[in-house]
């Protein structure tokens, strides 16, 4: 029936017309966007409706081999133009909502962006269940339904300000209540153990429950009738609970709450732990439910379910399966050991210490008491294993160890307990195996491999920039959307002035857009003929937003003094955005910074002709829908080694925008793709990183006495420059910069200026710039995760794509 309603512009403007005015009891012509966008949500939704069952049971039916897909984050963004564009439905609405008169752009931004995710991490994992999708690979996400996400970023007097992210305070047309398959998961308690017949039996007694009620969200392929799912979990009263029904109820809310909740006291760490547990639970049960449910066995586990752990938050997946192998399924420990090992594979994101997480013994004993005994035990046997390898109280022993110094170490447990552990670039995974967990590779040889990350073109190119897609269908001709590297078409056209000058038009209908946009919402009008010089990322010390701060106040210093400089500038608009956690003291002070630097700039007459800055307020996927198109300077400078790959780079690229960075992450593999001549690399390399924290003589006091521009900006952070702010506002900054430089700003500035004074000669050439982005884009399709979801198939998960009988 519903697949009806969309088989003509006729048919479906009569079936939209008549569910608006029977939904909401009005006339049509009275209706609003909002009405109109969620009765349009419910019509495509039970449009796919049918898909999604086929899916569902093909999958069953066929007793396929599947991955469940863990992460603390889902940065979906709004879904109605995806699925539109996916489900192959938008000319049909588009050109229905064109004869009704209605604006199908104002329509699709009613919807809210799902607050499910924060930077990368959660973005990452989004593109991978869309390429999954489209691949036919069944493949299900599990996260935790956060009723206020991560948060709502507001600017006042300069300071981010931290507001709820209430996107579900509307109804979520895509997602489905799953009350039927809801789980029990206990927390605090103590453990009771003894034997009966020759077995273990466990017993948790005195626990507090909570139910987790799924919440299923689809995936729409690229036209190809499969549609996955998104399962998220809320948390919600357990059918019998403690005496104290109002602080229950209160720690219930708690937990599917809010993404990362500040972690800076030991209640923080336990919401956190509890938040982890609980998703993983879940998840885990309902999926060896549903593996039984078709085998009647879970001995075959192994071979049919691929439990994939994303970075470390999902990590208790491996004792969790233990406790239900061992516990309920009655199992010897050996046995179930290795059918743990070998259904759990786990992607690394990071070396940075402060990421790869570890619990406090008492808490964690404290919250799970029987996931404390497994990891006890794995952590026992282990230290077992490696004491046969390499002797007693060895450093191997010590570096390996889950249990040590009164901590849980979740990276290590999730090394061990995993058959595939992969790294996101070349770069990051050869630093993973070679330096930060090289132990752990010298034991686990071929354990360790690395899948280079990308991102869904579908949302990044074909949703967000029209003129590109018009220009590719001219030049690549069919089938491109399905296979990215048909982009190389455009190769040998780099020098073609027609194409140049339709890339050049293209760039500039993108910032128009952009820019309109900044001056509809924050009131500062930027040039579209300027260069746009765009940072936008989570807000870290690593990333180094406060470098690029940093150089906009020497480039305004030199622009004030310099007449020949001013008079050979090419004008630039530097565009930044950036949330920074509630608890991170010193990013917020950077936000400060940058804010004040904006509002200099853009009252200084004088200069505001030459250079704007603007800090885009509440920036998230919606808005960088926008932002990457209009890029021309893609801003990845983090400090070589940091940054595990990047994606943003990515999308960058894939629209045209020329990267300016460090050799890290995935720069590396860009710059290798598209050659040095069309890239921008400056600072020092991963190499040169490690050796000076190995040496600990860096010393960037030195660099502040020696080079007469580092030391007139640090001091004007503090001396009075900034007129409308305290001198001692950024004292915090100036003393990290001379004293804890720990991301080398100082040691890398000289170079970052001269990547910058060569950028800006190189876009005065405008034919040479439009090459350099034409080869960018030709030689972008490696970058989808089509791609990186191919060879995480190959290599790891090992799946064989869906039919469905269309």
């Amino acid at each position: 029936m519903e697949y009806r309603n969309f088989k003509d512009v006729k048919t479906f403007k009569e079936a939209f017309v008549s569910n608006v005015e029977n939904k909401y009891a009005i006339d049509f012509e009275n209706s609003t966007p909002y009405q109109q966008y969620v009765v349009l949500g419910e019509m495509v939704r039970l449009y796919i409706a049918k898909d999604w069952h086929n899916t569902i049971e093909a999958t069953k039916s066929s007793k396929a081999r599947q991955v469940y897909y863990f992460s603390m984050e889902f940065l979906m963004g709004r879904m109605i133009t995806n699925n539109l564009m996916n489900a192959g439905l938008y000319d049909t609405v588009k050109e229905a909502f064109d004869e009704l008169g209605l604006d199908l752009n104002e329509v699709e931004h009613q919807e809210t962006d799902a607050g499910l995710g924060n930077g990368g991490l959660g973005r990452l994992a989004a593109c991978f269940m869309d390429s999954v999708a489209s691949l036919g690979l069944p493949v299900h996400g599990n996260c935790i339904r956060y009723r206020y996400g991560f948060f709502e970023q507001g600017i006042h007097n300069g300071y981010q300000v931290e507001h709820p992210d209430r996107w579900l305070k509307d109804v979520n047309v895509w997602e489905i209540r799953k009350d039927s398959e809801a789980v029990e998961i206990p927390f605090y308690g103590h453990i009771v153990m003894n034997t009966e017949n020759g077995k273990l039996k466990v017993k948790h007694k005195d626990a507090e429950y909570v139910k987790a009620v799924p919440y299923d969200v689809p995936i729409i392929g690229d036209h190809n009738h499969i549609v996955n799912t998104l399962r998220l979990w809320s948390a919600e009263p357990a059918s019998t609970y403690p005496d104290n029904a109002f602080e229950y109820h209160r720690k219930i809310r708690e937990i599917s709450s809010y993404l990362y909740p500040n972690d800076d006291t030991y209640e923080g760490k336990t919401l956190r732990l509890k938040q982890q547990y609980f998703f993983v639970s879940a998840g885990v049960k309902c999926a060896v439910r549903h593996h039984k449910d078709v085998f009647h066995t879970v001995t075959n586990l192994d071979k049919k379910l691929c439990f994939h752990i994303n970075d470390t938050h999902p990590v208790l997946i491996i004792p969790e399966l233990m406790r239900i192998l061992v516990d309920e399924e009655g199992l010897e420990w050996d046995k179930a050991w290795r059918i743990v090992k070998n259904t759990c594979a786990y992607t690394n994101h990071t070396i940075l210490a402060e990421a790869l997480e570890k619990w406090p013994v008492d808490l964690f004993q404290n919250l799970l008491p029987r996931i404390y005994t497994i990891c006890e035990e794995i952590n026992r046997r282990l230290l077992l294993e490696i004491a046969i390898e390499y002797g007693d109280n060895s450093r191997q022993a010590e570096e390996m160890a889950i249990i040590k110094n009164g901590m849980i170490h979740m990276a290590n447990l999730a090394i061990a307990g995993s058959f595939s552990v992969n790294g996101v670039a070349k770069l990051h995974t050869d630093i993973l195996k070679n330096i930060e967990m090289k132990t752990f590779n010298e034991y686990y040889p071929g354990k360790f491999n690395n899948k280079t990350n990308g991102i869904t073109h579908r949302r990044w190119l074909v949703q967000s920039n029209p003129e590109l897609v018009e220009i590719l269908n001219k030049y690549c001709g069919e089938g491109w959307i399905q296979d990215m590297s048909k982009l190389e078409k455009l190769l040998p056209l780099a020098d073609d002035e027609t194409l140049q000058q339709e890339i050049f038009n293209m760039k500039r209908a993108r910032k128009s857009v952009l820019a309109n946009k900044i001056y509809a919402s924050q009131g500062v009008s930027l040039n579209v003929d300027s260069i746009f010089d765009i940072q936008v990322k989570r807000l870290h010390e690593y990333k180094r937003q406060l470098m690029n701060a940093l150089h906009i106040m020497y480039l305004y210093n030199r622009l004030k003094t310099d007449e020949h400089f001013r008079k050979n500038f090419y004008p630039t608009s530097f565009i930044f955005g950036a949330k920074a956690a509630a608890g991170y003291a010193f990013a917020k002070e950077v936000i400060k910074l940058i804010n004040t630097i904006a509002d200099k700039v853009n009252n200084d007459t004088e200069i505001n002709k030459y250079m704007k800055v603007v800090f885009v307020v509440n920036y998230n996927v919606t808005y960088a829908e926008t932002i990457m198109p209009a890029c021309n300077v893609s801003e990845q400078i983090s400090t070589a080694s940091k940054e595990a790959s990047g994606t943003g780079n990515m999308k960058f690229m894939m629209n045209g925008g020329i990267t300016l960075g460090t050799l890290d992450g995935a720069n590396v593999e860009i710059g290798e793709l598209v050659g040095d001549d069309n890239i921008i690399i400056f600072g020092m390399h991963a190499d040169e990183v490690n050796e000076l924290y190995r040496n600990g003589d860096y010393n960037p006091y030195e660099y502040y006495q020696a080079d007469e521009r580092i030391h007139l900006v640090i001091d004007q952070l503090t001396n009075g420059f900034f007129e409308n702010v305290s001198p001692n506002e950024f004292s915090i900054i100036r003393d990290n910069l001379l004293y804890n430089d720990n991301y080398f700003v100082l040691r890398d500035f000289d170079a970052y200026v001269k990547a910058h004074e060569k950028a800006n000669e190189l876009y005065k050439n405008q034919k040479k710039w439009l090459h350099m982005s034409i080869v960018n884009i030709a030689k972008s399709g490696f970058f989808t995760t089509d791609r990186t979801m191919q060879e995480y198939n190959k290599d790891i998960w090992h799946l064989q794509p869906i039919k469905i009988n269309k």
